[in-house]
């Protein structure tokens, strides 16, 4: 028995897993990194640290890291558009969710290293704006 192949065409397929992965790496950053969620962040942090059980301190540990919390991003957005790559069935999902997930962390880690590098530059900025400064004093 052969897996039936999805007559959507690849093109749009690719389409809607870039798309998609989009959304899941903006929804997983936002609630991971981002300063709206920081107390909710911060209480997640603090019993996935201070929990005695392991399942607890596992089930904190997922919205503090955005690899792990893109996992269950991916989930609901699959349950919510029905989106299947390549074959029908549980086959379409099983290998879209892989895919999600992927795409969605490379739009995280290249928006991060974005974030890095903007950061690098304010602090050079403003390294040479003060060398500037202390330079211009009279001695």
């Amino acid at each position: 028995m052969y897996p039936s192949v999805l007559q959507e065409p690849l093109s749009r397929q690719f389409g809607y897993l870039l798309l998609l992965g989009l959304a899941i790496a903006c929804v997983s950053w936002t609630i991971t990194h981002e300063e709206i969620f920081r107390e909710s962040r911060e209480y997640c942090k603090a019993k996935s640290q201070n929990c005695k059980p392991l399942y607890q301190r596992k089930f904190f540990y997922l919205f503090t890291c955005e690899y792990c919390f893109s996992h269950y991003v991916t989930a609901l957005f699959l349950l919510l558009t029905q989106f299947q790559l390549l074959y029908q069935g549980w086959r379409g999902f099983l290998i879209s969710g892989f895919a999600l997930v992927w795409i969605a962390n490379a739009y995280m880690s290249a928006f991060n290293r974005l974030r890095l590098e903007i950061k690098a530059e304010k602090l050079s900025t403003a390294e040479q704006a003060n060398s500037a400064a202390e330079n211009k004093l009279p001695r």
